[in-house]
């Protein structure tokens, strides 16, 4: 930002480049604003300073993805990673709750080997006892039904049951 509005980061405005020589991410200066209600100007992706660099045509804000969120490509990852993890294991909370944890790491990076752009990935994975019981999971977010989309998997053996469950959140 120029003298005299607070901020002491040594930005100058516009030029995309911090006055340290760092790359600027915000769309003009650190924060996007001063406190005193300054303008708001909306962060700039890497993709965006690609685009600009003339490497890649940036997509317009509000115009969706270039490529869906593969679904198929995704249960096809959770019925793998899910099946191979569980397969021939009993319950047992302390080994279980470690393999939860496995699961959605080794989901998590697969998924992103998929490289689907300008995509937050989320993974959440439980595992259970099977004991007659019933079982409500339910998870919460904004959403966007034309470009945020899920892949879910139901797991069951003779002594555990796992679901999973992998969010595609479009980040504009």
């Amino acid at each position: 930002m120029e003298a005299g509005n607070g901020n002491t980061e040594g930005w100058r405005r516009g030029t995309g480049i911090r006055s340290d020589g760092g790359r600027e991410y915000g769309g003009m200066e650190a924060g996007n604003g001063n406190a005193a209600g300054g303008p708001r100007c909306r962060r700039r992706l890497p993709s965006q300073l690609r685009a600009m660099e003339g490497r890649e045509s940036p997509a317009e804000p509000g115009s969706g993805p270039a490529r869906r969120f593969p679904v198929a490509a995704v249960e096809a990852i959770l019925r793998d990673v899910v099946g191979s993890a569980l397969r021939e294991r009993r319950y047992e909370p302390g080994p279980c709750r470690e393999a939860a944890k496995d699961i959605a790491e080794a989901v998590k990076a697969r998924v992103k080997a998929l490289v689907v752009p300008r995509y937050k990935v989320v993974v959440v994975a439980h595992v259970g006892q099977l004991g007659g019981q019933s079982l409500q999971i339910s998870s919460r977010c904004l959403w966007d039904p034309d470009s945020d989309t899920f892949s879910s998997y139901v797991f069951k053996n003779t002594s555990l049951f796992a679901v999973a469950n992998v969010y595609g959140v479009y980040f504009e």
